[in-house]
């Protein structure tokens, strides 16, 4: 109630305001004031004053905001960890990356298992384990 009034209030003085502007052969200022002092007026006539004020001081509506927000930082931290992650999904199999044939990979980026040395030592046996994970995955 106590918004409407005051809204009102601010509507009458803009009105007055403009009122004054016209008397000084101020037209367009005039009737640009008189569009803003309508504009709470309008606003508590269609009830958008009320809902806001129901709004601000509802805690089921603040809570509402909060649970929103909680979502939106669930959204945007998954999609930071994907990103960081480069795109790999993991399985549920054990291999953290996606299994991709080395046939199906670009010439411009040859595969690990191609690339890695015979006597690497210990390099070899990651090599291995991709080509074993490939191999589960399609049940061989």
């Amino acid at each position: 109630m106590l918004a409407e009034t005051i809204c009102s209030a601010v509507s009458v003085a803009g009105l007055g305001i403009a009122a004054i502007m016209a008397y000084r052969k101020r037209f367009l200022s005039a009737a640009r004031t008189a569009a803003y002092a309508l504009v709470p007026l309008g606003l508590v006539m269609t009830g958008a004053v009320e809902w806001i004020v129901d709004t601000a001081f509802s805690p089921v509506a603040w809570a509402g905001f909060g649970v929103l927000g909680l979502a939106l930082l669930l959204f945007l931290s998954t999609r930071a960890v994907e990103r960081r992650r480069g795109g790999r999904k993991e399985t549920t199999g054990g291999a953290e990356r996606g299994a991709v044939a080395p046939s199906a990979s670009s010439a411009s980026s040859p595969s690990r298992a191609v690339t890695a040395k015979p006597g690497a030592g210990g390099g070899a046996g990651e090599d291995f384990s991709d080509i074993e994970a490939i191999l589960k995955k399609h049940g061989i």
